[in-house]
């Protein structure tokens, strides 16, 4: 999956039918349509899981990334910018005969820094069991599995291949719901993976209040919280909380001017995921996850410019 980022305004939405501030799935007439109406900011290797391994890359993290392109334009950009981040990414190109093309997200953002995303799955949503590299996932001491690729056709045994493969070495599990939308499409689906194979639950209130089919927040804390090791949950400008067996610490954020939420959820895992690997308690896991995300949301696009380790050690944290 490629990001291409842009700044439209309001009417721009409303104009081409876009819903604001969640992902909407599109076909390729529609990405190239909105391609040829906007007017490009940035393009770079995208999609929620790799900017969160992008993030714990940029941190010294050992990491690699499993996630389907094709050899054309922008599945080469993507693997080569996943590589030049010391990202091991190894995915065997999808099928040259397939219609598809390399997937791309096309991100609008407006003047108040929201993002809107309109994905094209393309070849992204063919990721398939013999896609899963196993020994690589036995060598990890975390996976990290990413919601929206719940929508391809082979994706659930490919998840359940991966799980048992970390599993069976020792490894633990996490996953981020990615998007309420997302949620409602695999509400069963996710559940029963929550309760069954996840350590460690990464969301937003929206994405959590869904899974629970609350619009108590609180409630949803609990509830998840009965259910898996470690809830991660984001709350916008009210910070993030952890949860841990039925223990909740609420972690605030970091007051930033905001120029584009994209990746902030994605690079919280990713700053909350290497302070875990690195043996840091969930406190400051979760202060390392809501500064790294704080960073993001101050510019354009989901890589942080500023080195998050000299942010962390400003901070205090690290």
């Amino acid at each position: 999956m490629v990001d291409i980022l842009c700044y439209e305004d309001e009417n721009f939405l409303n104009l081409n039918e876009i819903s604001k501030g969640v992902m909407q799935l599109i076909d390729l007439t529609r990405a190239k349509k909105l391609h040829k109406l906007i007017k490009v900011s940035k393009s770079m290797s995208g999609g929620s899981a790799a900017n969160t391994i992008a993030g714990i890359a940029q941190l010294g993290g050992n990491t690699a990334y499993i996630g389907k392109v094709k050899d054309d334009q922008l599945g080469n950009i993507f693997a080569q910018d996943l590589r030049n981040q010391n990202v091991i990414y190894s995915t065997p190109f999808a099928d040259d005969k397939s219609v598809d093309e390399t997937g791309r997200c096309t991100i609008i953002v407006t003047p108040d820094g929201e993002r809107s995303m309109n994905t094209y799955l393309g070849v992204t949503e063919y990721l398939q069991p013999s896609d899963i590299d196993e020994q690589k996932i036995k060598d990890s001491e975390w996976i990290y599995l990413e919601g929206y690729r719940f929508d391809g056709p082979e994706s659930h045994e490919a998840f359940n291949k991966a799980i048992k493969a970390c599993k069976s070495a020792n490894g633990k599990v996490s996953l981020t719901l990615s998007d309420p939308f997302c949620v409602e499409r695999h509400h069963d689906s996710f559940h029963n993976m929550i309760k069954s194979d996840i350590d460690l639950l990464f969301c937003n209130e929206f994405e959590l209040k869904a899974m629970y089919q609350t619009n108590d927040l609180n409630q949803a804390l609990e509830l998840c919280s009965n259910e898996v090791e470690i809830l991660a949950c984001t709350a916008a400008e009210k910070g993030a909380y952890i949860m841990n067996k039925g223990v909740k610490t609420h972690i605030k954020a970091n007051p930033t001017q905001i120029v584009d939420a994209t990746g902030a959820g994605d690079m919280f895992a990713g700053g909350f995921l290497w302070g875990l690997t690195a043996g840091y308690n969930l406190e400051i896991c979760g202060k390392m996850g809501c500064l790294a995300a704080s960073e993001i949301i101050s510019h354009l696009g989901a890589r942080a410019e500023k080195d998050l380790k000299t942010l962390f050690k400003e901070n205090n944290i690290l």
